[in-house]
């Protein structure tokens, strides 16, 4: 209606404000603005109050008025913060006109008034927390705070260090790499675009005298135990939990009596903030923080209450009315607590509206409507309805129009309707004028008390499950005027099936034929048949060559066994006239173009007896005619225009299609071409930084955003302006370039410089808004210098602590990541340990004892590492002996144990003996412990006497250094009954050794002590579990296999010995006598055969002599080398005890075999291939050669 009454008088409009002025807090004079816009014709005329009088900016001769038809501003013409104080206020702007007054929100106007700020130096103790204060300006705008160093460079920030909602800076503790000269906060206005440095402070932590202490957590911000809390409904509220504490505590929050709104909180500042996204009076409650470190834990509690500022349930419309009319402005609003509500005319506080207001014809009831008594047409005004409460204020502008306008009937006459009975139809008679006309058929005075019809008050006609008593003709009047329209009702009988189709039966291969008689009023089309098979559609089949159809049967063809297969017969419309797509819309026209915006209007066409739900406006650029068509805006089917907001810069058609509910229509013949202005980017791009890899360059980059393509460009010749200054050092001069994309190289900037950059949009209109500036840094290069004064503090055996003075920062060229610490020595891989960019010292661990070191330091950053520092050398201190390499027992008495040992691998200093330990093994294991302290290092072997022949017991040998005694190698043995040889081998795995002069291989065992047998080269040994103990090395693998039952073999009785004897004689005379007879008819000269080799089976055996060694053996023996020297795997790099748990076994080997392994050399130099030092040499151990065969 409002609208309408526009269109018809688009002379005269209230004003309406278009742009609310804005508080904000002066820091700079060109800060200084105070603007307003309004629209309305007449154009409005603006005027503003201060502090609720009256305040004329033109009369100042300190402000500078800039006036257009639509907007109002005011800005300072002083050069001096000073004379702005005066300025400080709330200000309201008005703009009227003859049909009222319209009234912005509430401003509000704050200088800063700061002066020079004083150099603050702190000093506080190791271990202390800390609070640095930046107490940033008091404003209306929040704050954005960045502590950084006189380098631009962010602090550190971590659970130690935190920045509170106060923008001070937090230490849960203070260490000695908090010492700075250089803390700056500096406070960041996004909305003017203002950054505030604070003077640097000065913190220093002086060096605790005593060790620094632990403790437990405390509250810093907020104090105590609890605090409360108020916030509003759809905001975002932070709880901080700011705690010191040593070490560093950890924080966790929760709710009382509920669960975190997982999806809505979020925690920030390493978890010292608690963030709530859109509250609602739900969030109300207590929440907690609970502060825990190893010294124990505090508890905060926050009391959050839930409050509302007002917001709007209902406001009231401005409309059109007619003198003597009652009007009724609802107005009602929410808050918590809950509003006040004030009514005001053309916003003149003067015109105050209460309860008790002086005009009789005026009222407020409820405190929410506002009722009008016999308007006349001075009551012509904007009406506002204000709400507010503690937490702010709102306001709605009410237009009430008072004229007189002759009424009109808009619904066209002689209009028909048709339906068939059944259907629901609504008659239409709009209407328009002031007063609003009223509406009253002829007709309806019998139907009204149907309950199927209904007279609506917008003045339709209703009637539902209509009959054929209801056809005919109905007439709509306006009250008291010559006014009137007529319709026309024809209503329609139903279709129906008069003969559906029966179930048929028929032999496969035969054809079916269907029936289904219809019957539908004369008036109606023919109807469209429907034939489904099994709830399908049927001519949609595949098969669809087997269907006929004809008139009203169907014929089915060539049916096969299907069973039970069922048709139904449907039609398919039972309207009077068929429905169908509506016809395109004709005669666009294109009107009111504004700025951005255009009417587009159309005259609609046929809709084929189904309304319009929707029109579809596209356009086309014919700048850009290959990307075809594209959707605009929608606007409902009940329209006949649409108001379209464009981009600058194109060139458009436009063409509207109907759409109803059978379809779309055609599109529209196209609009004429309508072409916008150009004008200056909207937005700059996104994400602007510095990507710089290369020393000596400055890369700047950034994000083109989706929004900002073609359409976005606004103008011709569009392209990015990049801009570029240092940060310190240049003034305020910036560099500047133009590239069309990303990005743009700055060359020759020096290493790692840091600048300010900004990226703005332009054409060739102007250019985007001001960007705010960034900053970036040109590329890095690797450091200059090695770290100084480095020095090396021995704190025990395996661990130092390094120290080294900080490298200079403008030397790190780059982000200083940290020091690395390089050690290592000619026998040690070097080894790096990594320390973070504030350390000056790092203590390194796990370092060999007794061993020589080369030490350097490196700085390094994302480029790569510095110079090394000069190489150190240092030693570490002597430590403890590792464990001797082997151990071997040796029992060559029942009541003697034999020990033999390597020294240790790593004896971690010099050896200055070892000392013995056995126990006797009970089950009590209440046996005393027996020790033997041996003062000479070269000693390997110790003989033990008096031990329990029937005893099991535990053998420990330790080196022994200055640093003192090592750690133990241990083995679990006992005696043997008759000395002989010790068979080990481990009795968890397969695998075990036998030290039998190095040469015997085997590979089985079984874990229950059971007879045994061993192939020792092609004899047969027998075994006999006995004892536990340990395989010393070099140790070889052997094979046992389990014995049930050891039966004497027929190889050892007497007769077959004889037997094989006697054989083994005549066979050697035989060949002793073919070798004569051979030697005596040879070829060969007698010289030739001297000084041949003999052959061995020609050479001379005496029966004595069966079984032992011959004197020409004896000798070859002993010139022969060792089968070990050779070998391996009797080399010391094979002595590597593995220490595990073995099940020693005596072996009891026949006579002759023994004889052949332990019988002694004529002479000394039988056993020249072995070491003096080693066991199995019998004059360097003297001990009885059944060790000597042991090992």
């Amino acid at each position: 209606m409002l609208q309408l009454s526009f269109l018809i008088h688009a002379d005269k409009k209230p004003p309406e404000i278009t742009k609310q002025p804005v508080s904000v807090t002066v820091f700079a004079v060109e800060d200084f603005s105070m603007s307003c816009g309004a629209s309305g014709s007449p154009p409005p005329i603006f005027r503003w109050t201060k502090d609720g009088e009256e305040f004329d900016p033109g009369t100042d001769p300190e402000l500078k008025v800039s006036e257009s038809v639509d907007s109002f501003s005011f800005s300072t013409l002083s050069n001096s913060m000073d004379t702005l104080k005066q300025y400080q206020g709330k200000y309201v702007c008005y703009a009227s006109n003859e049909l009222g007054t319209a009234m912005s929100k509430e401003a509000v106007l704050k200088t800063d008034g700061e002066g020079k700020q004083k150099t603050i130096t702190h000093r506080a103790e190791q271990g202390n927390s800390f609070v640095l204060q930046c107490d940033p300006p008091q404003s209306s705008m929040e704050p954005i705070i960045h502590w950084m160093d006189m380098r631009l460079r962010h602090i550190q920030l971590d659970k130690r260090v935190v920045v509170g909602k106060d923008g001070s800076l937090y230490f849960a503790h203070l260490t000695l790499e908090d010492n700075r000269n250089d803390y700056t906060c500096n406070v960041q206005y996004l909305a003017t675009r203002t950054i505030f440095a604070k003077e640097p402070i000065t913190l220093i932590v002086n060096p605790s005298n005593s060790v620094v202490r632990n403790r437990r957590p405390a509250m810093m911000r907020p104090t105590g135990s609890s605090s409360v809390y108020h916030a509003l409904r759809d905001d975002t509220i932070e709880l901080e939990c700011i705690v010191n504490g040593l070490p560093t505590p950890e924080i966790k929050w929760l709710k009382k009596n509920g669960e975190l709104p997982e999806s809505r909180a979020k925690r920030e500042m390493f978890d010292r903030r608690l963030q709530l996204i859109n509250i609602t009076e739900s969030d109300s409650g207590e929440y907690q923080c609970i502060a825990q470190n190893s010294q124990g834990k505090v508890t905060h509690t926050y009391m959050l209450t839930v409050e509302a500022s007002p917001y709007w349930k209902r406001v009231p419309e401005s409309q059109i009315y007619a003198p003597g009319e009652n009007v009724r402005l609802d107005c009602e609003a929410k808050g918590t607590p809950t509003p006040v509500m004030s009514w005001t005319i053309n916003g003149t506080a003067c015109n105050s509206l209460t309860a008790t207001d002086k005009e009789p014809r005026r009222s407020v009831t409820g405190n929410t409507s506002l009722i009008l008594k016999d308007v006349i047409f001075g009551d012509t005004a904007i009406y506002q309805c204000q709400a507010s409460n503690k937490h702010g204020t709102i306001l709605t502008n009410t237009y009430v129009y008072v004229i007189e306008l002759p009424p009109q009937i808009l619904t066209e006459d002689r209009k028909l309707y048709q339906v068939t009975e059944g259907q629901s139809v609504q008659m239409d008679c709009e209407t328009f004028g002031s007063p609003k006309p009223k509406v009253m058929d002829r007709e309806t005075s019998s139907l009204l008390a149907d309950p199927r019809v209904n007279l609506l008050t917008s003045g339709e006609l209703q009637i539902f499950d209509v009959t054929h008593d209801d056809k005919g003709f109905y007439t709509c009047s306006v009250q008291n005027h010559n006014l009137s329209i007529s319709s026309e009702l024809q209503v329609f009988n139903k279709t129906v099936i008069v003969t559906p189709p029966k179930d048929l039966k028929v032999q496969p291969g035969n054809t079916a034929v269907f029936t289904c008689v219809e019957f539908h009023d004369i008036g109606l089309d023919d109807p469209i048949i429907q034939w489904r098979k099994n709830k399908k559609k049927l001519f949609e089949s595949p098969n669809r060559k087997h269907y006929r159809r004809r008139s009203h049967t169907h014929t089915h063809t060539h049916t096969h066994t299907h069973t039970h297969t069922q048709f139904f017969c449907h039609f398919k419309r039972y309207l009077v006239f068929p429905s169908d797509r509506p016809d395109p819309p004709s005669l666009l026209q294109i009107s009111d173009p504004v700025q951005r915006a255009v009417t587009l209007s159309w005259t609609p066409g046929d809709n084929h007896n189904s309304l319009v739900q929707e029109y579809v406006v596209e356009f086309e650029d014919q700048r850009f005619r290959e990307k075809g068509w594209e959707e605009l805006q929608r606007v409902k089917g009940n329209q006949e225009h649409a108001l379209l907001s464009l981009w600058p810069y194109m060139s458009y058609r436009f063409r509207v299609i109907a759409i109803n509910e059978v379809g779309k229509s055609n599109p529209s013949k196209p609009s004429e071409i309508h072409n916008t202005p150009a004008e200056a980017p909207d937005n700059n791009p996104e994400d602007v930084r510095s990507e710089s890899s290369d020393p000596n360059n400055l890369v700047i980059a950034w994000e083109v955003c989706p929004k900002i393509d073609y359409r976005n460009f606004n103008g011709p010749e569009f392209k990015y302006k990049v801009q570029w200054r240092r940060v310190l050092g240049s003034g305020p001069k910036w560099h500047e370039s133009n590239t069309t994309a990303p990005p743009l190289i700055v060359n020759d900037v020096g290493d790692f410089s840091a600048f300010e950059i900004k990226v703005q949009a332009i054409n060739e209109v102007g250019e985007g808004p001001e960007p705010d500036p960034v900053i970036g840094y040109s590329g890095e290069d690797v450091p200059l210098e090695a770290p100084m004064d480095v020095g090396i503090e021995l704190i025990n055996s395996t661990t130092i602590k390094v120290s080294w003075a900080a490298v200079d920062r403008e030397t790190v060229r780059g982000h200083l990541m940290g020091y690395k610490v390089l050690y290592g020595s000619h026998f040690f891989s070097t080894m790096i340990e990594e320390t973070g960019p504030n350390d000056e010292k790092k203590v390194i661990s796990n370092l060999r004892p007794y061993s020589h070191y080369e030490l350097a330091i490196t700085v390094f950053n994302k480029k790569g590492e510095g110079p090394r520092s000069e190489p150190m050398d240092f030693e570490t201190q002597e430590g403890e002996p590792g464990p001797p390499t082997s151990l071997i027992l040796d029992s060559p008495s029942e009541t003697n144990m034999t020990l033999h040992w390597t020294p240790p691998a790593h004896p971690n200093g010099i050896l200055i003996g070892y000392l013995l330990q056995y126990q006797r093994i009970t089950e009590n294991d209440d046996s005393p412990m027996q020790v033997e302290k041996l003062d000479d290092p070269t000693v390997t072997h110790f003989t033990l006497t008096n031990l329990d022949r029937h005893s099991e017991y535990q053998f420990y040998v330790r080196g022994r250094t200055n640093a003192g005694d090592g750690e133990p190698i241990k083995m679990r043995g006992a005696t043997t009954l008759d000395g002989g040889i010790t068979l080990l081998y481990d009795q968890y795995d397969t695998l075990g050794c036998l030290c039998y002069l190095n040469i015997i291989c085997f590979e089985y065992i079984t874990e229950t002590p059971k007879d045994v047998s061993i192939s020792v080269g092609e004899n047969l040994v027998n075994v006999k579990s006995r004892l536990i103990s340990f395989c010393p090395p070099p140790m070889f693998f052997f094979s046992l296999k389990e014995v049930t039952e050891v039966q004497q073999s027929i190889v050892t009785q007497g007769w077959f010995i004889s037997v094989v004897s006697v054989i083994v004689l005549l066979v050697l005379i035989m060949l002793i006598f073919c070798f004569i007879k051979r030697s005596k008819g040879g070829k060969y000269s007698v010289k030739d055969k001297e000084d041949g080799p003999m052959d061995s089976e020609a050479r001379p055996m005496k029966d004595e002599t069966f079984g032992e060694y011959s004197d020409l053996e004896e000798k070859q023996t002993a010139s022969q080398p060792s089968l070990c020297e050779d070998n391996k795997m009797c080399s010391e790099d094979t002595l590597n005890f593995n220490g595990s748990s073995v099940l020693t076994t005596e072996v009891n080997m026949d006579e002759s075999l023994v004889s052949q392994i332990s019988r002694p050399s004529v002479g000394p130099e039988g056993f020249h291939s072995l070491p003096d030092n080693s066991p199995l040499n019998p004059a360097a151990n003297g001990v009885p050669n059944s060790v000597n065969i042991l090992n």
